[in-house]
């Protein structure tokens, strides 16, 4: 073959063919990435819990001029709001310049992640030992949750009206808690096991004390257990009945940290899906002025169906969206039906050690910017919204004008499994919505791995998205 048919091929190969860019090509501005990744590893070790994350959200909201939107405010372009819901989703806005007939543009993330709940009577003691009792929320793999460290937190609301904050592992000098697990000398039947079946959900008890109460003697039962109340009543004024009263989790004891030796990677628990969550956040906070309204929520409850009063199925939602078109005497319907929405969520990214389990032409990769997902879903687009094409054509635009590091992915091999995000239900109110978020190595474990540079095109993208699209 000649050398002049050599470059026609080439010429026309970087035509028509598609290659993925990497972090690592040319043309991409990643100023800023490593410090923005600094702000996010903070707001993961404040925010372990919906709760905790409403708390930073509203703090660092508040820090950049917004304030609480209650209803009937009087509003105008540019103005920035926000408003709470039962303490554990958020959702925030600034208004545009242009009616709210237009639509607003959304970027809709979750703040709960897997992680164990105490039960209503949770504390009970056996063997000398004081233990909780435990339901596990969320899907996570049951055996990686013992013989880690674990931090509590919530709340107890008492019967006066009085609700008492919890929060024991966060600090150096706290104690933490634990799930115990057999020892491998004796483990020759649980190593038989499959391994849903090696640890049960009745079996992930939190140990959290040994020592009886002073005066016990040996034939008391309840020694240690008394001992934990006692110890609960005088730091937070509780009885054991309050326990019926109460949210407290436990979640992995692990603080954010860069991974790798080029620090180009972070481990923590939470990512799925903080690490959506924090850039959605941030966006908003940094959009002054957009064309159409922005609007970032924050909700709760994705991680068991977006089900109850603070996940995305509640009309909290639609009646904030309904409050401020009432303020321009604009019909909710109308603003829907010409919105748009990133339900920015996380996604696979391909790992070395699992390839079995992605199609590698239709997967996220570590270090490609954010991912699109046309659809989520199981199998036959089970659960899925199925973005269109002409909004992916936009985003594309969008994305490549303003020079956004960008990928497509989809959750696995079509029989493999799958699962699904808030985008269906914002679909459901005739939002045009696509999943946009950040490829995640080792999803709904205690701890999963993300690249920065993921973090920061996700940013960027939303930032986008706010303000030109």
């Amino acid at each position: 073959m000649s050398e002049e048919k050599k470059n026609e091929l080439k010429e026309l190969r970087e035509k028509l063919f598609f290659t993925p860019k990497t972090a690592f090509d040319e043309g991409f501005d990643f100023t800023g990435c490593d410090s923005f990744c600094e702000g996010y590893k903070e707001y993961l070790d404040c925010g372990k819990t919906e709760r905790m994350c409403v708390e930073k959200s509203v703090r660092l909201a508040e820090m950049a001029g917004f304030v609480p939107y209650s209803r009937g405010m009087s509003l105008k372009p540019g103005d920035k709001i926000y408003k709470v819901n039962r303490k554990k989703a958020v959702i925030l806005a600034v208004i545009g310049e242009e009616p709210l007939c237009s639509g607003v543009n959304i970027a809709a993330a979750h703040i709960d992640s897997p992680r164990i709940d105490l039960k209503q009577s949770p504390l009970y003691e056996s063997d000398g030992l004081a233990l909780f009792k435990t339901h596990y929320y969320g899907g996570i793999k049951k055996y990686q949750w013992p013989a880690i460290p674990l931090e509590l937190h919530g709340v107890v609301a008492l019967k006066n009206g009085e609700v008492r904050t919890v929060s024991v592992g966060s600090d150096a000098s706290d104690p933490v808690f634990v799930i115990t697990d057999l020892l491998p000398h004796l483990g020759k039947d649980q190593m038989s096991k499959k391994a849903g079946e090696v640890i049960t959900g009745e079996g992930l008890n939190v140990l959290c004390g040994s020592r009886p109460i002073d005066g016990a003697d040996e034939k008391d039962t309840d020694a240690v257990k008394l001992n934990i109340m006692r110890i609960l009543n005088e730091k937070y004024g509780i009885t054991e009945e309050d326990f019926l009263s109460a949210e407290l989790c436990v979640v992995p004891a692990f603080r954010a940290r860069d991974i790798g030796f080029d620090r180009s990677l972070i481990g923590a628990y939470g990512h799925d899906d903080r690490v959506c969550a924090y850039p959605s956040l941030r966006a908003i906070i940094d959009t002054a002025l957009p064309k159409r309204t922005a609007v970032c929520m924050l909700a709760d409850k994705e991680e068991i169906g977006s089900e109850g009063v603070s996940g995305m199925k509640s009309r909290f939602f639609d009646t904030f969206i309904e409050d401020i078109c009432s303020s321009f005497d604009t019909s909710v319907r109308e603003c829907f039906e010409n919105s748009s929405c990133l339900s920015t969520d996380v996604t696979v990214a391909m790992d070395p050690n699992f390839p079995e389990v992605c199609e590698k032409k239709n997967t996220a990769y570590l270090n490609r910017g954010v991912a699109l997902c046309k659809y989520t879903g199981a199998r036959g687009k089970s659960g899925s919204s199925d973005a269109s094409a002409e909004l992916i054509a936009s985003l594309r635009a969008l994305f490549d004008k303003n020079k956004v590091l960008w990928q497509m992915g989809s959750l696995g091999k079509v029989d493999q499994g799958g699962g699904g995000t808030v985008a269906m239900y914002m679909a459901e109110r005739n939002i045009d919505t696509i999943d946009a978020g950040v490829p995640v190595l080792s999803m709904h474990s205690p701890f999963e791995t993300v690249a920065k540079s993921d973090v920061f095109m996700t940013y960027k993208a939303i930032c986008a998205f706010y303000k030109e699209f």
